[in-house]
């Protein structure tokens, strides 16, 4: 393959399977557990599925206006959990829970959400399947929402 002018450098080689190496950058996060590794006493990150679970964990569970600077980050489905169990209210949380995740977590595409709820207990149980861009594999986040009195 000829090389490709860009200025004063010169590239050449298969640009295609370069494109193709730099997507599969791993993803990383940090684990809020703050579990220490054993030999080297230090934390244990996340990584790539888990740390693409974690991350969507963290902006489910989190309230509007809880992060500075970032008021609208966040699902609010525990304000949602004073309103009336119902089709209204599934649809409120099944819409936050989606905006959230397409606004910011660009890594996944979501493929379904089911939302359980146990009325007498007071507590929704929230299961969100998604695809990982580029990694064809469904995985699942559950998370339970309940009402303490």
């Amino acid at each position: 393959m000829a090389g490709l002018y860009t200025g004063d450098k010169q590239i050449s080689g298969d640009l295609e399977q370069a494109r193709v190496v730099s997507k599969k950058k791993p993803h990383r996060d940090l684990d809020l557990s703050l579990k220490i590794h054993p030999i080297r006493k230090d934390i244990i990150p996340l990584k790539d599925d888990a740390a693409i679970k974690n991350a969507i964990k963290n902006l489910l569970i989190t309230n509007f206006y809880e992060r500075p600077f970032a008021d609208d980050l966040g699902a609010n489905l525990r304000g949602l959990l004073f309103e009336p169990a119902g089709l209204i209210t599934n649809i409120e949380l099944r819409n936050n829970i989606r905006d959230v995740i397409q606004k910011y977590e660009p890594r996944v595409s979501v493929t379904s959400i089911d939302i359980t709820d146990n009325v007498p207990r007071n507590e929704y149980l929230i299961e969100v399947f998604f695809n990982i861009k580029g990694i064809n594999v469904e995985q699942v986040v559950e998370i339970p929402l309940r009402r303490l009195r």
